[in-house]
């Protein structure tokens, strides 16, 4: 029995977000996989996701604090540290950059690349972020690598001169909750108003959020007719709405929304359309959620993006706000279009499963021991 620990990393820095889930999703299917048993060794955490997990996988040991704290964090690695020495696992797995090498080689060792985003946009983290350089420690350290869509495997390699085999490219799979409450889907769409442009996610800069405000806001079309629902991340921050008032944006057509995945799914299924305005994505799953909802899907043309949406999005350039009104009119604006996207987004999402994603995993760890 081959058996695969997950560490703590990710499980301290998020309560809710794409990198968990993935671990999440990943640890419960490769538990049930023939041959391999798999734990998530997080003692101390802020995840919702191992609060509602399965303890077979999660184990007894596990406890959520309210917040993140540097000290948690030194009791983590003292811990993990002590306890894989213990338990001698086949794989250790790691969640993020740690640079910490806790295993000090006890069994292989695997790590996910997510995106070159802080490489490929280096002025635009603090000069203090050593994420890069925890970054490069871990895959130099691990004996295999996984990225999240080709593309990101391409950037790494050039970037990090990363020998071709010992990186593999594995694409995410995607899960919403299917269980749409009525009463919150009403709720959520009499929130959002009759038509809507919808925006999930973070808001930072590489997101393009404030581009998208400007295609908006350039658009009689849409600024006399949608508004803006913006799902997930923060609320809107003062420089926000300072940008949104200079934009002359109403205040009332732009509206930050947080909630469940039927919240979320309520939204996707009244929305017009989901934009996705990204200058850079390692991978991209709230386009998929957008399709598996027929949400039509509006994207950029950069990065890991086509890769993932394929002929199933309406695409622009990111960069070029004309570019980006015109397609959002294009698409909002023809009842042929948006079925046509709908269509081909219903297809397009059978290519995508986290089922798959675990057993091309668990491919990556029997090679590996072998």
């Amino acid at each position: 029995m081959k058996h695969v620990i997950y560490d703590y990393q990710i499980f301290l820095q998020q309560t809710y977000g794409g990198i968990s889930r993935y671990f999440y999703e990943l640890a419960r299917r490769i538990n049930k996989t023939q041959g391999f048993s798999a734990e998530i060794f997080a003692p101390l955490h802020t995840n919702a996701y191992l609060v509602s997990g399965n303890l077979d996988i999660f184990g007894r040991r596990v406890r959520k604090v309210p917040k993140i704290w540097r000290g948690y964090q030194a009791i983590d690695v003292a811990l993990t540290a002590a306890y894989l020495a213990l338990r001698r696992p086949s794989i250790v797995h790691e969640t993020y950059y740690s640079g910490r090498f806790m295993t000090r080689k006890a069994c292989p060792v695997v790590v996910t690349v997510y995106d070159m985003i802080h490489e490929k946009f280096q002025g635009m983290f603090k000069t203090d972020d050593r994420t890069s350089i925890l970054k490069r420690r871990a895959v130099e350290f691990a004996d295999m690598v996984i990225c999240i869509s080709e593309n990101t495997r391409r950037d790494l390699i050039e970037i990090f001169d990363v020998p071709e085999d010992k990186t593999v490219s594995i694409a995410l799979g995607f899960e919403l909750d299917a269980a749409i409450d009525d009463e919150v889907k009403d709720a959520s769409r009499a929130e959002a108003g009759p038509h809507y442009l919808l925006y999930v996610g973070s808001r930072d800069f590489h997101k393009n959020f404030s581009g998208f405000l400007e295609a908006f806001a350039s658009s009689h079309l849409l600024r006399n007719n949608y508004s803006i629902v913006a799902f997930g991340g923060p609320p809107l921050s003062t420089a926000e709405a300072v940008m949104i008032d200079r934009l002359a944006i109403p205040r009332h057509k732009i509206i930050w929304r947080t909630g469940n995945d039927a919240a979320l799914s309520a939204l996707y299924r009244g929305a017009d359309a989901f934009v996705y305005p990204s200058l850079y994505e390692g991978f991209g799953i709230p386009p998929l959620e957008a399709m598996s909802r027929d949400c039509p899907v509006i994207c950029s043309n950069t990065s890991s993006i086509p890769e993932v949406v394929g002929d199933a999005a309406a695409l622009f350039d990111p960069g070029d706000i004309d570019a980006m009104r015109a397609t959002i009119e294009r698409v909002v604006g023809s009842e042929d279009v948006k079925s046509l996207l709908i269509e081909r987004g219903r297809r397009r999402v059978e290519k995508f499963s986290w089922d798959q994603c675990a057993a091309e995993t668990a491919l990556v760890y029997t090679q590996l021991l072998e």
